[in-house]
């Protein structure tokens, strides 16, 4: 074989991709067998994407031992396309789990609302858009990345207006589609300005080059690094770019918004931080004061839409949660914007993922109890949460817990583990400022959080009536109570799982 062949045939190490190769799979699968399943059968492609989701999240396990990295460039090592570090694996547990426990949520919804969601279509784009999330957090050069983006996106556009026959979903389906099409227009300029000054896309390789740029690029470098990060503030929902959040969530079935507020923002968050700390740290005094101030500006503006929400209000509770993930995603982005301000930027990192755990966990939750309401309730108000204990004791004493841990109170005690980690990231980068930022925004949310645990305890109107919880809404229930419970009790795990051996 010449050498210029040998250059260009790449090794695949099929266990290191298997995690999102499996998912894929799956969703080729299930679009397969959708066209022989009759009408009553269908069902079974919900099982059988639970069952594909399951099998690529138990593929991290065997990864665990070490890195792992493939499709790598000849004569440098560390230039690879996909890497399967500890960073990798964290985010793909998340992305997975996430998805795992949507398609729990999914699997009751489908059911009961069988005529306005097609199965088949509705199963291959979940697992299409789970593949393209657990590919991005391994994207180690620009183009993977914004493949693996959009993989995970456009499936997205589709799911949030799949409900035939409804506008809310469609109108809400347009908006995500024309926010993220402009995100992504803009991420592909600055990438192009990024790769014009260095003349690579490996993000190892841009690191390095970047660093020497000559005096007549240095402003072409700098304004690729700025649109990259307008591109990614719009995948995770930051402010001023942040509009398409609470209409989509309240248009779109209720466990895609559960999936868009976990998986959406871990695919923004992950992209973000591959495209900062790895391929630009260099240009930290561009993209750290930018991302300081996009983190001030989300959680202030993210509390103050959820104070807001009226109860009486149609789709109330699930607005509410949209603009509590905006505030969310304030947090996330404070520890990002500290790496740029210190050297140990793996400890920055690692509190932002050990914050998006928690989120994760305990949000998923909130929308669990949120699809069981819904069940019942299909206005999903604030007001139809009054009394729920009567109805559904365990259920509201789950929901109650979920929302403590958001707003960091006991016996949440992840929810505060995680905003204390957060807080101190923040004040070892020296930035004082930004935690009394955080603070003030903490204490604003309590009044939400706790209004609506209160709702959950008061006296209903008229007699209770109580109602059955389905085997899959049970299953979603418990697993992400026994997360919450189990990191409530030993919150320290998180981190140590988290925070080492990033990059």
């Amino acid at each position: 074989m010449s050498a210029l062949a040998q250059s260009v045939v790449q090794s695949v190490d099929w266990l290191t991709i298997a995690p999102p190769t499996v998912a894929a799979l799956a969703g080729l699968a299930v679009l397969v067998a959708d066209l022989f399943l009759p009408h009553a059968r269908k069902h079974l492609l919900g099982r059988l994407s639970v069952a594909g989701l399951a099998a690529a999240t138990a593929l991290l396990l065997p990864l665990l031992d070490g890195d792992h990295a493939t499709f790598c460039a000849a004569g440098d090592p560390r230039a690879c396309s996909y890497t399967a570090d500890r960073f990798t694996l964290v985010v793909q547990f998340l992305v997975l789990g996430g998805a795992l426990l949507t398609a729990l949520l999914s699997v009751t919804a489908l059911k009961d609302d069988r005529k306005a969601l097609p199965e088949g279509e509705y199963w291959f784009l979940l697992l299409s858009s789970a593949a393209g999330a657990a590919l991005l957090p391994a994207s180690r050069d620009l183009a993977t990345l914004i493949v693996a983006l959009e993989v995970a996106s456009l499936p997205a556009f589709a799911l949030v207006g799949i409900r035939h026959g409804d506008r809310r979903s469609s109108e809400a389906a347009l908006k995500f589609f024309l926010s993220s099409v402009t995100a992504t227009a803009v991420s592909l300029l600055g990438i192009s300005f990024v790769y014009a000054t260095t003349g690579t896309l490996y993000l190892t390789q841009v690191a390095q080059r970047i660093q020497d740029v000559d005096g007549q690029f240095h402003t072409l470098a700098q304004t690729g690094v700025v649109l990259t990060l307008v591109g990614f503030a719009f995948k995770t929902a930051a402010v001023p770019f942040h509009f398409w959040v609470p209409d989509t969530y309240a248009g779109a079935p209720l466990p895609i918004a559960a999936y868009l507020s976990v998986v959406g923002k871990a695919v923004g968050f992950s992209g973000l931080i591959l495209v900062t700390v790895v391929a630009l740290p260099s240009y930290g005094d561009v993209w750290g004061p930018a991302l300081a101030g996009l983190a001030a500006l989300t959680m202030t503006v993210g509390n103050a839409g959820a104070l807001r929400q009226h109860a009486t209000r149609a789709y109330s509770a699930v607005r509410l949660l949209a603009w509590s993930s905006v505030g969310q995603a304030g947090y996330l982005l404070v520890p990002i914007a500290a790496a740029a301000y210190t050297d140990d930027a793996q400890h920055a990192v690692g509190a932002t993922l050990a914050y998006a755990l928690m989120y994760a966990a305990v949000n998923l939750g909130a929308f669990a109890v949120a699809a069981l309401v819904a069940r019942h309730s299909p206005a999903n108000r604030l007001t139809d949460y009054r009394g729920l204990y009567a109805r559904s004791p365990l259920s509201a004493l789950l929901l109650a817990f979920f929302l403590l841990c958001l707003a960091g109170l006991p016996p949440g005690v992840i929810g505060l583990f995680a905003k204390v980690t957060v807080f101190s990231a923040a004040v070892d980068a020296g930035l004082g400022w930004l935690a009394v930022v955080m603070a003030v925004n903490v204490v604003i949310a309590l009044f939400y959080y706790l209004r609506w645990t209160a709702l959950l305890f008061t006296a209903p109107e008229g007699e209770p009536v109580r109602h059955r919880v389905p085997a899959p809404l049970t299953a979603a229930l418990t697993l992400t109570a026994a997360v919450g419970i189990a990191l409530s009790g030993a919150p320290q795990l998180i981190l140590r799982f988290a925070g080492t051996t990033l990059f």
